[in-house]
């Protein structure tokens, strides 16, 4: 089913509630209004944490690294400057998702009463939490594979220590986000956050696994790309969403909604990403992509097993490297592209089907935005 028209329709039947949206709105236009609406940048989320004494020292000590190709440099470059406002948008949805709630009636009135900005204390704490949690895993997945190293990537030492200051600074990351979760008081949250941090786990297990046993010719097909990329993408806003609901005291309806949208919106999310060279590739530019990407993967299953093989070594050089363009020429001639497209404009659409139901408000309208963003390229 093509989901583009139903998209389309929602667009106009809303368009009353949608602050400012139109068809030119980037990501980080949307994404820098709706943080005015919470209070203040999302993107400091994890400052007081990442400004701690000893998260200081291992900044320093990753200034060694400069001159080398270790991933943990772009993540800590990420931190400080990122143009697309992606790394913190998790805690940005959980406060935006608090606001356009509201207070529960089952609520106490001293709970209330603590209230800034239409959001409670404890799911602002949670949005760091989840940003915590975010970043632990952005700086783990910095681990290089030693084996595979060559020249150009830096001394063999160097890049030994990146992978321990990785694996050590995302773990001190981790750590204070379970620290602040056991402060919430509410075993509820920590089991669902729990879950959240189990499935991320189990989701990158898979990748690598699949990477590992698979090779780079066979993957993994549709339904097991749709089951990984909840786990490592969408499992943690989905949750971290509910979690939200939890806190104020919401029903479980309310709960069930704000689930479905942190689900669909970060699946939609990770959709755009693995779009983008697809639909945005730039005249004169080098072309990469992951041969798991969702227009590759939908493509490999449309073609099939035998007909992939074959455009593989047709898109190999005598030097035996994979030529990018060429590949990608040949994915965007079948319908992988328009079928990761139709994908994507689903998940939009039933992330807008569950925050109608919301009260409407400017961090609805700022949710919507979001929703509508991520099929903008």
């Amino acid at each position: 089913t093509n989901y583009r028209p139903l998209l389309s329709f929602y667009v106009r039947e809303h368009a009353q509630f949608n602050l400012n949206y139109t068809g030119t709105s980037s990501w980080s236009k949307v994404v820098s209004d709706a943080e005015k609406i919470v209070g203040y940048p999302t993107s400091f989320m994890s400052l007081r944490c990442l400004l701690s004494d000893e998260l200081s020292n291992v900044a320093m000590h990753i200034r060694k690294l400069v001159g080398t190709q270790h991933p943990l440099l772009n993540t800590a470059r990420g931190f400080v400057y990122d143009s697309k406002n992606n790394l913190q948008m998790r805690g940005l949805i959980v406060l935006l998702l608090s606001k356009a709630a509201g207070p529960s009636h089952a609520a106490d009135d001293a709970l209330g009463q603590d209230m800034v900005s239409g959001i409670y204390p404890s799911q602002r704490n949670l949005a760091e939490i989840v940003e915590l949690i975010n970043t632990a895993f952005l700086v783990h997945r910095g681990v290089v594979n030693l084996k595979e190293l060559t020249v150009s990537d830096g001394l063999l030492k160097d890049m030994e220590f990146g992978n321990k200051m990785a694996v050590l600074s995302g773990d001190f990351l981790l750590a204070n986000a379970c620290t602040g979760l056991a402060q919430l008081n509410n075993t509820e949250v920590v089991e669902l956050i729990s879950s959240a941090i189990g499935d991320v786990v189990q989701g990158i297990y898979y990748e690598n696994y699949s990477s590992a046993e698979d090779g780079l010719i066979d993957g993994v097909d549709v339904a097991s790309w749709k089951e990984h990329m909840f786990l490592t993408h969408g499992a943690l806003l989905a949750k971290s969403c509910e979690a939200a609901m939890l806190l104020a005291k919401h029903d479980k309806q309310a709960q069930t909604l704000a689930y479905l949208y942190g689900k669909h919106l970060s699946l939609g999310h990770k959709l755009n990403s693995d779009l983008q060279p697809f639909v945005k590739g730039e005249m004169g530019q080098p072309v990469t992509f992951s041969l798991n990407a969702a227009p590759v993967v939908f493509h490999r299953q449309l073609v099939g097993k035998d007909r992939w093989h074959q455009q593989l070594q047709q898109a190999t050089t005598l030097s035996n490297q994979l030529d990018y363009s060429k590949l990608l020429a040949t994915v965007k001639s079948e319908k992988g592209v328009s079928s990761a497209l139709d994908l994507c404009c689903f998940h939009s659409n039933k992330a807008l089907e569950a925050i109608k139901a919301f009260p409407s408000s400017k961090a609805r309208s700022a949710l919507e935005n979001i929703a509508f963003a991520v099929t903008k390229f």
